[in-house]
Protein backbone atom coordinates (compact mmCIF):
# COMPACT_ATOMS: atom_id res chain seq x y z
CA UNK A 1 0.00 0.00 0.00
CA UNK A 2 1.03 3.05 -0.67
CA UNK A 3 1.33 6.13 1.75
CA UNK A 4 -2.17 4.77 2.99
CA UNK A 5 -4.04 3.57 6.05
CA UNK A 6 -3.97 0.24 6.71
CA UNK A 7 -8.36 -0.72 6.46
CA UNK A 8 -10.01 0.50 9.90
CA UNK A 9 -12.92 -1.46 8.22
CA UNK A 10 -10.74 -5.00 8.28
CA UNK A 11 -13.07 -7.23 10.60
CA UNK A 12 -9.26 -8.17 12.02
CA UNK A 13 -8.81 -4.42 12.49
CA UNK A 14 -11.78 -4.14 15.17
CA UNK A 15 -11.93 -7.92 16.51
CA UNK A 16 -11.92 -7.78 20.38
CA UNK A 17 -10.76 -11.65 20.65
CA UNK A 18 -6.92 -11.87 21.68
CA UNK A 19 -4.61 -12.29 18.33
CA UNK A 20 -2.36 -15.21 18.29
CA UNK A 21 1.45 -14.21 18.35
CA UNK A 22 3.72 -15.06 15.44
CA UNK A 23 5.32 -18.19 15.21
CA UNK A 24 8.51 -16.96 14.04
CA UNK A 25 12.29 -16.07 14.72
CA UNK A 26 12.52 -12.36 15.26
CA UNK A 27 14.39 -9.26 16.71
CA UNK A 28 13.14 -5.84 17.21
CA UNK A 29 15.34 -3.16 17.72
CA UNK A 30 14.43 0.54 18.62
CA UNK A 31 16.25 3.77 19.16
CA UNK A 32 16.82 4.20 22.46
CA UNK A 33 14.73 2.68 26.12
CA UNK A 34 15.35 5.53 28.55
CA UNK A 35 11.41 6.32 29.25
CA UNK A 36 7.95 4.87 28.40
CA UNK A 37 6.49 7.70 25.29
CA UNK A 38 4.99 7.37 22.89
CA UNK A 39 7.71 5.21 20.71
CA UNK A 40 7.77 2.82 23.42
CA UNK A 41 4.05 1.87 23.97
CA UNK A 42 4.65 1.23 20.28
CA UNK A 43 7.23 -1.36 20.88
CA UNK A 44 5.62 -2.62 24.12
CA UNK A 45 2.51 -3.36 21.72
CA UNK A 46 5.36 -5.30 19.28
CA UNK A 47 6.26 -7.28 22.07
CA UNK A 48 2.90 -8.68 22.27
CA UNK A 49 3.11 -9.93 18.44
CA UNK A 50 6.87 -11.02 19.11
CA UNK A 51 7.00 -12.37 22.64
CA UNK A 52 10.43 -13.16 23.72
CA UNK A 53 12.15 -11.56 21.11
CA UNK A 54 15.26 -9.77 22.10
CA UNK A 55 15.69 -6.01 21.78
CA UNK A 56 18.93 -4.14 20.42
CA UNK A 57 19.16 -0.60 21.31
CA UNK A 58 21.75 2.17 21.43
CA UNK A 59 21.31 3.17 25.12
CA UNK A 60 18.95 1.42 28.34
CA UNK A 61 18.08 2.71 31.25
CA UNK A 62 16.48 -0.07 33.39
CA UNK A 63 14.94 2.12 36.10
CA UNK A 64 12.97 3.84 34.25
CA UNK A 65 11.74 1.35 31.98
CA UNK A 66 10.97 -1.05 34.36
CA UNK A 67 10.97 -5.16 34.58
CA UNK A 68 8.58 -6.67 31.86
CA UNK A 69 10.78 -6.62 28.59
CA UNK A 70 12.35 -9.08 26.71
CA UNK A 71 16.34 -9.30 27.38
CA UNK A 72 17.74 -5.87 25.90
CA UNK A 73 21.06 -5.52 24.07
CA UNK A 74 22.77 -2.06 24.11
CA UNK A 75 25.23 -0.57 22.46
CA UNK A 76 28.84 0.48 22.99
CA UNK A 77 27.22 3.82 23.93
CA UNK A 78 25.73 2.01 26.97
CA UNK A 79 29.71 1.69 28.25
CA UNK A 80 29.84 6.19 28.60
CA UNK A 81 29.37 7.21 31.91
CA UNK A 82 26.06 9.21 33.19
CA UNK A 83 24.75 8.23 28.77
CA UNK A 84 21.36 8.43 29.89
CA UNK A 85 21.69 12.55 30.22
CA UNK A 86 23.64 13.35 27.39
CA UNK A 87 23.28 10.90 24.71
CA UNK A 88 21.83 12.73 22.48
CA UNK A 89 25.16 14.76 22.31
CA UNK A 90 26.23 11.13 20.99
CA UNK A 91 24.45 11.15 17.74
CA UNK A 92 27.36 11.20 15.56
CA UNK A 93 28.29 8.19 17.55
CA UNK A 94 25.58 6.92 16.16
CA UNK A 95 26.20 5.01 12.58
CA UNK A 96 29.52 3.72 14.23
CA UNK A 97 27.49 2.45 16.93
CA UNK A 98 24.68 0.66 14.61
CA UNK A 99 27.22 -0.79 12.51
CA UNK A 100 28.79 -3.07 15.38
CA UNK A 101 25.60 -4.37 16.28
CA UNK A 102 25.18 -7.35 13.99
CA UNK A 103 21.85 -8.75 14.49
CA UNK A 104 21.20 -12.81 14.74
CA UNK A 105 20.02 -14.85 11.62
CA UNK A 106 16.40 -14.54 12.21
CA UNK A 107 13.48 -14.54 9.95
CA UNK A 108 12.06 -10.41 10.46
CA UNK A 109 13.96 -7.30 11.81
CA UNK A 110 11.27 -5.44 13.20
CA UNK A 111 12.61 -1.75 13.85
CA UNK A 112 10.89 0.43 16.26
CA UNK A 113 12.59 3.81 14.80
CA UNK A 114 12.74 7.43 14.75
CA UNK A 115 16.80 7.93 14.82
CA UNK A 116 18.85 4.57 13.43
CA UNK A 117 17.77 1.53 14.86
CA UNK A 118 17.11 0.27 11.29
CA UNK A 119 20.84 0.66 10.26
CA UNK A 120 21.59 -2.21 12.66
CA UNK A 121 22.96 -5.04 10.42
CA UNK A 122 20.61 -7.61 9.53
CA UNK A 123 21.89 -11.13 8.67
CA UNK A 124 21.00 -11.68 4.69
CA UNK A 125 18.03 -14.19 5.28
CA UNK A 126 16.37 -11.81 7.41
CA UNK A 127 13.23 -9.24 6.57
CA UNK A 128 13.14 -6.20 7.96
CA UNK A 129 10.19 -3.99 8.57
CA UNK A 130 10.80 -0.52 9.75
CA UNK A 131 7.69 1.33 11.98
CA UNK A 132 9.16 4.47 11.36
CA UNK A 133 7.87 7.44 13.71
CA UNK A 134 9.55 9.98 12.16
CA UNK A 135 13.01 10.34 9.95
CA UNK A 136 15.36 12.38 12.37
CA UNK A 137 13.75 15.95 12.91
CA UNK A 138 17.36 17.40 13.53
CA UNK A 139 19.07 16.23 10.42
CA UNK A 140 15.36 16.48 8.01
CA UNK A 141 12.84 18.94 8.74
CA UNK A 142 14.13 20.76 11.75
CA UNK A 143 17.77 21.02 10.81
CA UNK A 144 18.06 24.63 10.57
CA UNK A 145 15.69 25.06 13.66
CA UNK A 146 18.54 22.95 15.88
CA UNK A 147 21.13 24.68 14.08
CA UNK A 148 19.98 27.99 15.36
CA UNK A 149 20.24 26.99 18.50
CA UNK A 150 24.28 26.31 18.58
CA UNK A 151 26.49 28.80 19.53
CA UNK A 152 27.80 29.83 15.96
CA UNK A 153 31.43 28.28 16.33
CA UNK A 154 30.00 24.74 16.42
CA UNK A 155 27.88 25.76 13.74
CA UNK A 156 30.16 24.07 10.80
CA UNK A 157 30.68 21.41 12.75
CA UNK A 158 26.40 20.30 13.29
CA UNK A 159 26.57 20.90 9.65
CA UNK A 160 29.05 18.43 8.87
CA UNK A 161 27.93 15.52 11.51
CA UNK A 162 23.90 16.65 9.95
CA UNK A 163 25.30 15.64 6.85
CA UNK A 164 27.04 12.25 7.65
CA UNK A 165 23.77 11.43 9.75
CA UNK A 166 21.39 11.83 6.67
CA UNK A 167 23.80 9.78 4.65
CA UNK A 168 23.57 7.07 7.42
CA UNK A 169 19.76 7.30 7.48
CA UNK A 170 20.07 6.96 3.87
CA UNK A 171 21.83 3.72 3.80
CA UNK A 172 20.32 2.14 6.59
CA UNK A 173 16.48 2.63 4.98
CA UNK A 174 18.00 1.01 1.74
CA UNK A 175 17.97 -2.07 4.43
CA UNK A 176 14.19 -2.01 5.12
CA UNK A 177 12.23 -4.15 3.07
CA UNK A 178 8.68 -2.56 4.13
CA UNK A 179 7.89 0.74 5.91
CA UNK A 180 5.22 1.14 8.17
CA UNK A 181 4.31 5.08 8.89
CA UNK A 182 2.75 6.10 12.22
CA UNK A 183 0.69 8.71 10.24
CA UNK A 184 -0.04 10.10 7.09
CA UNK A 185 2.67 12.98 7.80
CA UNK A 186 5.06 10.57 8.13
CA UNK A 187 4.41 8.73 5.12
CA UNK A 188 5.46 12.21 3.39
CA UNK A 189 8.26 12.44 4.79
CA UNK A 190 9.53 8.74 4.17
CA UNK A 191 8.86 9.52 0.59
CA UNK A 192 10.66 12.71 0.73
CA UNK A 193 13.67 11.91 2.08
CA UNK A 194 13.77 7.97 1.97
CA UNK A 195 12.18 7.89 -1.66
CA UNK A 196 10.15 4.85 -0.21
CA UNK A 197 6.41 3.92 -0.24
CA UNK A 198 4.77 3.35 3.16
CA UNK A 199 1.87 1.77 5.17
CA UNK A 200 0.10 4.12 7.47
CA UNK A 201 -0.96 2.19 10.63
CA UNK A 202 -1.59 4.57 13.68
CA UNK A 203 0.08 3.92 16.89
CA UNK A 204 -1.66 2.19 19.88
CA UNK A 205 -3.48 3.86 22.39
CA UNK A 206 -5.34 2.65 25.84
CA UNK A 207 -8.25 4.11 25.86
CA UNK A 208 -10.36 4.44 28.93
CA UNK A 209 -13.32 2.34 28.92
CA UNK A 210 -15.59 5.28 29.21
CA UNK A 211 -15.06 9.22 28.83
CA UNK A 212 -15.96 11.53 31.87
CA UNK A 213 -19.06 13.01 31.25
CA UNK A 214 -19.05 15.41 34.88
CA UNK A 215 -18.38 19.40 34.08
CA UNK A 216 -15.22 20.51 33.39
CA UNK A 217 -12.72 22.93 35.23
CA UNK A 218 -11.88 26.54 34.56
CA UNK A 219 -7.76 25.49 33.35
CA UNK A 220 -5.83 23.86 30.51
CA UNK A 221 -3.20 21.04 30.23
CA UNK A 222 -0.15 20.41 28.50
CA UNK A 223 1.64 16.91 28.49
CA UNK A 224 4.58 15.30 27.56
CA UNK A 225 8.34 16.06 27.11
CA UNK A 226 8.33 19.65 26.60
CA UNK A 227 11.00 19.97 23.71
CA UNK A 228 11.27 23.43 21.70
CA UNK A 229 9.24 22.26 18.75
CA UNK A 230 6.35 21.38 21.10
CA UNK A 231 5.64 25.34 21.48
CA UNK A 232 5.00 25.04 25.28
CA UNK A 233 6.04 29.18 24.96
CA UNK A 234 2.89 29.55 22.67
CA UNK A 235 0.66 27.76 25.36
CA UNK A 236 1.91 29.76 28.46
CA UNK A 237 2.06 32.81 26.60
CA UNK A 238 -1.88 32.70 25.33
CA UNK A 239 -2.83 31.50 28.37
CA UNK A 240 -1.24 34.28 30.25
CA UNK A 241 -2.69 36.90 27.82
CA UNK A 242 -6.37 35.31 28.72
CA UNK A 243 -5.79 34.98 32.25
CA UNK A 244 -6.18 31.22 32.08
CA UNK A 245 -4.39 28.67 34.55
CA UNK A 246 -2.46 26.42 32.64
CA UNK A 247 -1.26 22.91 34.39
CA UNK A 248 1.61 21.24 32.94
CA UNK A 249 3.06 17.69 32.93
CA UNK A 250 5.78 15.75 32.05
CA UNK A 251 9.72 17.58 32.06
CA UNK A 252 12.63 18.35 29.23
CA UNK A 253 14.53 21.44 28.88
CA UNK A 254 11.55 23.87 27.80
CA UNK A 255 10.38 23.37 31.38
CA UNK A 256 13.65 25.18 32.54
CA UNK A 257 14.53 27.06 29.73
CA UNK A 258 10.90 29.30 29.92
CA UNK A 259 11.40 29.25 33.83
CA UNK A 260 7.75 28.02 34.46
CA UNK A 261 8.49 29.27 38.17
CA UNK A 262 7.91 33.01 37.44
CA UNK A 263 4.38 32.30 36.19
CA UNK A 264 1.69 32.25 38.86
CA UNK A 265 -1.16 31.25 36.15
CA UNK A 266 1.48 28.38 35.33
CA UNK A 267 1.62 24.95 37.34
CA UNK A 268 4.41 22.55 36.49
CA UNK A 269 3.75 18.79 38.60
CA UNK A 270 6.61 16.80 36.57
CA UNK A 271 5.94 13.42 35.54
CA UNK A 272 3.12 11.57 37.02
CA UNK A 273 2.03 8.34 36.82
CA UNK A 274 -0.92 7.54 34.32
CA UNK A 275 -3.90 7.70 36.66
CA UNK A 276 -2.58 11.29 37.51
CA UNK A 277 -2.90 12.23 33.82
CA UNK A 278 -5.93 10.84 33.39
CA UNK A 279 -7.23 12.64 35.91
CA UNK A 280 -6.37 16.01 34.10
CA UNK A 281 -8.17 14.53 31.29
CA UNK A 282 -10.88 13.78 32.84
CA UNK A 283 -10.91 17.63 34.57
CA UNK A 284 -9.29 20.06 32.69
CA UNK A 285 -11.01 22.64 30.29
CA UNK A 286 -8.94 21.42 26.81
CA UNK A 287 -5.23 19.78 26.59
CA UNK A 288 -3.49 22.73 24.22
CA UNK A 289 -0.85 20.87 21.82
CA UNK A 290 0.56 23.77 20.23
CA UNK A 291 3.45 22.08 18.44
CA UNK A 292 3.55 20.08 14.18
CA UNK A 293 3.97 16.30 15.92
CA UNK A 294 4.36 13.50 13.60
CA UNK A 295 1.07 11.48 15.42
CA UNK A 296 0.51 12.68 19.20
CA UNK A 297 -0.71 9.69 21.44
CA UNK A 298 -1.60 12.46 23.81
CA UNK A 299 -4.60 14.47 22.20
CA UNK A 300 -5.83 11.14 21.29
CA UNK A 301 -5.72 9.96 25.28
CA UNK A 302 -7.73 13.42 25.92
CA UNK A 303 -10.31 12.94 23.02
CA UNK A 304 -10.81 9.63 24.56
CA UNK A 305 -11.18 10.78 28.05
CA UNK A 306 -13.63 13.58 26.77
CA UNK A 307 -11.15 16.18 26.63
CA UNK A 308 -11.43 18.05 24.17
CA UNK A 309 -8.05 19.26 22.15
CA UNK A 310 -7.01 22.84 20.94
CA UNK A 311 -4.04 21.75 18.00
CA UNK A 312 -1.96 23.47 15.27
CA UNK A 313 -4.09 22.55 11.97
CA UNK A 314 -0.61 21.02 10.81
CA UNK A 315 0.71 17.20 11.20
CA UNK A 316 -0.60 14.29 12.83
CA UNK A 317 -3.01 16.45 14.60
CA UNK A 318 -5.32 16.72 11.20
CA UNK A 319 -5.36 13.28 11.29
CA UNK A 320 -7.07 12.53 14.81
CA UNK A 321 -9.01 15.94 15.78
CA UNK A 322 -11.75 16.69 14.08
CA UNK A 323 -12.57 20.35 14.72
CA UNK A 324 -15.88 21.20 15.60
CA UNK A 325 -16.29 17.73 17.25
CA UNK A 326 -13.22 16.43 19.11
CA UNK A 327 -11.50 19.56 19.44
CA UNK A 328 -10.40 23.11 17.79
CA UNK A 329 -7.98 23.78 15.06
CA UNK A 330 -5.62 27.07 14.72
CA UNK A 331 -4.22 27.77 11.21
CA UNK A 332 -1.81 30.39 13.07
CA UNK A 333 1.28 29.20 15.24
CA UNK A 334 1.09 32.19 17.00
CA UNK A 335 -0.17 33.02 20.59
CA UNK A 336 -2.97 35.19 18.93
CA UNK A 337 -3.61 32.28 17.09
CA UNK A 338 -4.26 29.77 19.98
CA UNK A 339 -5.25 32.38 22.22
CA UNK A 340 -8.57 32.97 19.39
CA UNK A 341 -8.76 28.68 20.20
CA UNK A 342 -9.54 29.13 23.26
CA UNK A 343 -11.88 31.69 23.30
CA UNK A 344 -13.89 29.35 20.52
CA UNK A 345 -13.69 26.35 22.70
CA UNK A 346 -15.29 28.29 25.28
CA UNK A 347 -18.20 29.14 23.14
CA UNK A 348 -18.87 25.63 21.90
CA UNK A 349 -19.65 22.22 23.60
CA UNK A 350 -18.67 18.81 22.84
CA UNK A 351 -20.24 15.08 23.29
CA UNK A 352 -17.72 13.14 25.26
CA UNK A 353 -19.39 9.89 24.55
CA UNK A 354 -19.56 10.70 20.31
CA UNK A 355 -15.54 11.51 21.09
CA UNK A 356 -14.83 8.48 23.04
CA UNK A 357 -16.47 6.38 20.09
CA UNK A 358 -14.21 8.90 17.16
CA UNK A 359 -11.02 7.58 19.13
CA UNK A 360 -11.69 3.46 18.92
CA UNK A 361 -10.60 3.47 15.74
CA UNK A 362 -6.61 3.91 17.55
CA UNK A 363 -7.34 1.25 19.86
CA UNK A 364 -4.02 -0.91 20.54
CA UNK A 365 -6.49 -3.86 19.07
CA UNK A 366 -6.63 -2.25 15.88
CA UNK A 367 -3.02 -1.60 16.03
CA UNK A 368 -1.70 -5.39 16.57
CA UNK A 369 -4.33 -7.10 13.74
CA UNK A 370 -2.87 -4.64 11.22
CA UNK A 371 0.61 -5.03 12.28
CA UNK A 372 0.28 -8.43 12.08
CA UNK A 373 -0.97 -8.52 9.00
CA UNK A 374 1.97 -6.37 8.06
CA UNK A 375 4.59 -9.03 9.01
CA UNK A 376 2.82 -12.16 8.07
CA UNK A 377 3.12 -10.37 4.52
CA UNK A 378 6.84 -9.43 4.89
CA UNK A 379 7.20 -12.71 5.80
CA UNK A 380 5.93 -14.14 3.10
CA UNK A 381 8.11 -12.37 0.63
CA UNK A 382 5.10 -9.70 -0.19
Amino acid sequence: MSAETASAHDPAATADAPLAPLSCRAVLTHHWLLRLRGGEKVLEALCELLPQSPIYTFVHDPHEMGDGWPPVHTSFLQRFPGVRRYYRALSPLMPCAARAIQLPPVDLVVCSDAALAKAMRPHPRSRVVCYCHSPMRYVWDLYETYRARLPWLLRPLWSHTAAKLREADRRAAEQVHVFVANSRHVAKRIERHYGRESTVVYPPVDLPAAPSTTRREDYYLCVGHHVPYKRLDLAVAACRELGRRLVVIGSGPDIRRLALHRDQHVETLGWQPDHVVHEHYRRAAGLLFPGEEDFGIVPVEAMAHGCPVLAYAVGGATETVVDGETGVWFDQQTTEGLADAIQRREQMSFDPQAMHAQMRRFSRQRFLAQMREILLAALSGR
